[in-house]
């Protein structure tokens, strides 16, 4: 059985979260794409736990793959495993040979980039980690593997090949002096190091043929999806996207398994109750209210529901788990969910947050949206298009503060009835039922009707 985890929106939906609560049944979490851009917020027994690369599960004690899908930054990665020992727990984290390594080069020119594109109003607001660059050398076939770090001699002929190009990239194009990220003998001796380390942890893996084999072994198995849909690279709002396949297709291509095998499993669609973005790009539903040095913001934008803007941020916590940066919030956007919901083929539905809204007088909905003098109920193709899209709002009555650990308790017929009457809108729109409803940031704070794994 496999479980694929997959966020509907635009990131930052509770992902860990949804892993972590599933995970008690799972046997091995891989995360199939992505790197130490990720930002998922494990909270145990009231501990908190930020990882921005090693996989959720292993807060429970399971096994953690890096998929080949992802992309991999050693010092992340050891970083995170080492303050994880510190606090007591023994993770077990294994990494794809066929995943791409992130090198120091590759963040100061993510960097670079970055700031060229302010100068005509199109940067990104990428986490100016290394993604992006990472996986063009992918596809331009001059990447480093993992497995390129167990030999030193291809790593030490790798480098010298590709670090000639950065180097000319940065100096002769973007006239900028550069530094030890462009050193060949520095980066060798750093990474072989890095190598050594993932050699004498036997932590590598043929990603497809571990999985396979845990697979028909009788594990269980949940794929880990970072970021969202709406900012995958082929079926977001491009170019305002990340550099990978967040959505469900993207746990065939990031793990070595096929499709049938994702499939055949269930894949639950992580639902924030409303919405939020951190970066640049259209966002229809927007209430306003960012700080004006937040790409993306438009002063014009905020005005009456700045307050309430404001009032969500803070109540959810809505600041990036990498960043720090706050997040644009906005009303929960249906075409966006339905674009999500076909795009993945959600089985369940596991909707995060709820508990953020309660104490609103009334709420909206983004039902649907005008455009070109026509109401569409998905969202268009093109980001330019979808700019120009203004929403056709459903109002909800609201619902009262209250005693939500008695809520857990007592289960989903105890949650307001305003709040249900809102859930079974979202289900009936996405064709899909509600396995699960957060109301607060810890494990015991979700109120699950059905664990796919169980």
């Amino acid at each position: 059985m496999t479980v694929t985890i997959v966020g509907s929106q635009l990131g930052d939906e509770g992902k860990g979260r949804a892993v972590d609560l599933f995970g008690d049944a799972a046997d091995v979490v891989a995360r199939y794409q992505g790197g130490d851009n990720a930002g998922h917020t494990v909270v145990e027994d009231g501990t908190e736990y930020k990882l921005s690369l090693v996989p959720s599960g292993v807060i429970r004690g399971k096994v953690g793959v890096l998929g080949n899908g992802c992309v991999v930054n050693p010092e992340t990665l050891f970083s995170e495993i080492d303050a994880l020992r510190e606090r007591g727990l023994d993770p077990d984290v294994r990494v794809a040979r066929r995943a791409h390594v992130i090198l120091p080069y590759h963040r100061v020119l993510d960097g670079i980039e970055e700031d060229v594109k302010s100068e005509s109003d199109r940067e990104v607001g990428t986490t100016g980690r290394g993604i992006g660059p990472t996986y063009e050398d992918k596809a331009g076939r001059r990447g480093i593997r993992i497995g390129d770090l167990l030999d030193s001699d291809r790593l030490r002929e790798q480098l010298e090949y590709v670090v000639p190009q950065k180097r000319a990239l940065a100096e002769d194009v973007f006239g900028v002096e550069i530094g030890d990220a462009f050193d060949i003998d520095a980066l060798h001796e750093e990474y072989e190091r890095y190598g050594q380390r993932l050699k004498d942890g036997n932590m590598t893996v043929n990603a497809g043929e571990f999985l396979s084999s845990r697979l028909d072994d009788g594990d269980e198995a949940i794929f880990e999806g970072a970021q969202g849909t709406i900012i995958d690279i082929d079926h977001g709002n491009y170019p305002y996207v990340t550099s990978s396949n967040p959505t469900a297709g993207g746990a065939a291509t990031g793990t070595g398994l096929s499709p049938g095998v994702v499939g055949d499993g269930e894949i639950v669609g992580i639902v924030k109750a409303y919405l939020t973005r951190v970066g640049r790009g259209p966002l229809p539903t927007e209430l306003g209210g960012v700080v004006g040095d937040t790409p993306g913001y438009d002063e014009q934008g905020a005005g009456e529901n700045e307050e309430l803007a404001e009032y969500i941020r803070e109540e959810g916590g809505e600041y990036g788990t990498v960043t720090g940066r706050p997040r644009r919030v906005g009303w929960l956007d249906m075409p966006m969910l339905r674009h999500a919901a076909r795009a993945n083929g959600f089985t369940g539905l596991a909707v995060n947050h709820l508990d953020v809204l309660a104490g609103i007088d009334e709420l909206n909905v983004g039902h649907s949206y005008e455009v070109d003098g026509g109401e569409i109920f998905t969202m268009p193709a093109t980001t330019e298009r979808w700019g120009r899209c203004e929403p056709n709002l459903k109002s909800f009555d609201g619902w009262p503060e209250v005693d939500w650990s008695e809520v857990v308790e007592e289960g989903y017929e105890a949650i307001p009835e305003n709040a249900r009457a809102y859930l079974d809108y979202i289900s009936e729109e996405l064709d899909a039922p509600v396995y699960a409803v957060g109301v607060g940031p810890g494990r015991e704070e979700t109120i699950v009707l059905t664990n796919p794994l169980e």
